[in-house]
């Protein structure tokens, strides 16, 4: 009921109906005393009448319920500049400004108080305020509706604004009054006719800021009937104010796109407080904020937005818009890897709403950066050698589960220790576990290519598997690094003997079977057998023998052969 007594003062506070506004609000703060907004707006509109003690009465009861809301401080000001006090309009002023730098509302205010300050002190409702009073009411628009000279003003948004704006403060009628279509206005609410152009009255303005007078009618033609009086309605207020808001945003847009991102918030700012219907101006200052790195401004407009977009059904794309700006804020600030749970969190919220593939990356991106920093984390060298001592000692006593679990550990708390790799390899081989086997051993050679028992693993693992050729690169390659390593050199000369046996024909029909299918599933014996010059090669071994001497004598293609005859593919007799 407090929510419904508030948006009619508002839709009656934006056309102008300012008596009406402040029942409406005075309902809603009988339902809801402790809403510090409620007191805020009805202080706007107790001071847009003009009753500037009561607008301080609930701008102090604004203040003391919500000491934090810098637009408290705003009312506040308004208020004590309305009743003469400039002084304490600066206090106001600077305390809001204190807790919201950027607002424009509280800066100008400032500036119009501090220029109050400097002036000689009038008493209020003196001069132009008390002229300027004569605009407040709703009677203004019906008057200014129903005079022909006037009414064509009305479609003018420049004037409208400003009319709004002296209804708000009187004080401002004397800035105005250089416009010829004020001082038409001026003349209409003080009831004086002019009739005719040549007695000195000011002509009034066309639609064009400096338009032809009006066609003078003759004296002796009849006055024609005045229509009835037309105010402006809560439609036409409503689509002024989101025309307006849509202008800010542009403007922001612009100086977002220069990098000028103090106006750009500024702009954005402003169409928030023109229109509180469209979240994008919200998101879009949160975008500001983001580029600016102030992250913690831009996690509160993006909660604002949703909040705000959950109350008006906004589209489930601009919602996740919001959530995937609070995330990647979230994940800027993130020191260490429980503080991207929350970043983690409100991307896979935003995906929820709305499945962006940009999102996505953010989420994967949050995902293994966390990831990163556990490892970081739980990095301790001297842990990591404890467990590889354990899985040593389960190593020689045959427990090779145990030993596989130690070893896995030690990597976790250090995962560059050549060392780990190869005695896990080891036991991977134990138990049978080849592939996984095979990647342990190549990943300890990656990180220290010196590493004999490396190549070790390495060609053990491909001689079980019977890639024996491959075997022997390996065993090869470890030999350049230690030529004289016993390992190695035992397992080329097994290697040599396997594909030795296989080039005589010494192999059960079986065993070539079995190493002829293993070899027809090796991509780079399928590279060589669909080669077409491999092909003309094979072809002279069996039919020119002579011609295929010549081929032989290149090196490229004799290890081509060889790899052939070691998988049995091919057989020299």
């Amino acid at each position: 009921m407090a929510d419904e007594a508030k948006a009619k003062g508002n839709a009656a506070f934006a056309a102008g109906r300012f008596e009406e506004a402040v029942q409406h609000f005075s309902d809603a703060i009988a339902l809801a005393p402790d809403n510090h907004v409620l007191y805020s707006n009805r202080s706007a509109a107790y001071a847009s009448l003009g009753r500037y003690a009561e607008a301080l009465g609930d701008a102090e009861r604004t203040v003391a319920l919500k000491p934090d809301w810098a637009k408290g401080y705003s009312r506040l000001g308004a208020a004590h500049l309305g009743l003469g006090d400039a002084p304490k309009a600066v206090e106001a002023y600077e305390k809001g400004l204190a807790l919201e730098p950027s607002n424009e509302a509280l800066k100008s205010g400032l500036a119009q108080a501090r220029q109050a300050a400097s002036a000689p002190r009038r008493p209020v409702g003196s001069g132009a305020d008390a002229v300027g009073k004569m605009f407040q009411g709703p009677e203004l628009w019906s008057k200014v509706a129903a005079d022909p000279t006037t009414r064509g003003y009305l479609d003018q948004p420049d004037f409208v604004q400003m009319l709004r704006e002296v209804q708000r403060k009187p004080s401002s009628l004397n800035s105005y009054l250089s416009d010829q279509r004020m001082v038409q206005v001026l003349t209409l609410m003080l009831g004086i006719k002019f009739q005719n152009q040549s007695n000195g009255a000011p002509e009034p303005a066309a639609a064009q800021s400096n338009p032809p007078p009006p066609k003078q009618q003759p004296a002796a033609k009849a006055r024609e009937p005045e229509p009835e009086p037309m105010e402006v309605t809560e439609e036409e207020e409503h689509k002024e104010r989101k025309a307006s808001a849509q202008k800010e945003k542009e403007a922001g847009n612009a100086a977002y796109k220069r990098k000028d991102f103090d106006i750009a918030i500024q702009h954005y700012t402003t169409a928030m407080e023109l229109d509180d219907e469209d979240i994008s101006y919200i998101t879009n200052r949160a975008a500001v904020y983001l580029e600016m790195g102030k992250f913690d401004e831009c996690i509160k407009d993006c909660d604002k937005a949703v909040e705000r977009g959950r109350e008006l059904h906004a589209d489930f794309k601009i919602i996740s818009r919001a959530l995937a700006r609070k995330g990647t804020a979230l994940a800027k600030l993130a020191k260490s890897s429980q503080d991207y749970d929350a970043a983690i969190e409100t991307f896979q919220k935003a995906l929820t709403e709305h499945r962006n593939p940009d999102t996505l990356k953010k989420l994967n991106d949050a995902e293994r950066a966390k990831k990163e920093l556990e490892q970081q984390e739980y990095y301790d060298p001297g842990i990591a050698d404890e467990e590889r001592e354990k899985g040593n000692e389960f190593f020689k006593q045959q427990k090779y589960p145990e030993a596989v679990k130690h070893y896995t550990e030690a990597l976790r708390r250090n995962p560059k220790d050549p060392r780990v790799y190869s005695n896990r390899a080891a036991c991977y081989t134990k138990l049978g576990a080849l592939p996984e086997g095979l990647k342990d051993a190549e990943k300890c050679i990656e990180l220290d290519p010196t590493f004999s028992k490396g190549y070790t693993r390495k060609g053990a693992i491909q001689f079980f598997m019977k890639e024996y050729d491959k075997a022997l690169e390996t065993y090869q390659a470890g030999l350049k690094h230690d030529p004289k390593n016993q390992e190695l050199l035992d397992g080329v000369r097994r290697c040599v003997e396997q594909i030795n046996k296989a080039s005589r024909g010494e192999l059960s029909e079986e065993e070539l079977k079995e190493r002829q299918n293993k070899a027809m599933q090796d991509p780079e014996i399928q590279n060589i057998l669909t080669d077409p010059i491999m092909r003309q090669v094979l072809t002279d071994l069996q039919e020119n023998p002579r011609a295929a001497q010549v081929h032989l004598k290149n090196p490229g293609v004799m290890q081509k052969i060889q790899k052939l005859v070691s998988s049995g593919i091919v057989q020299m007799k």
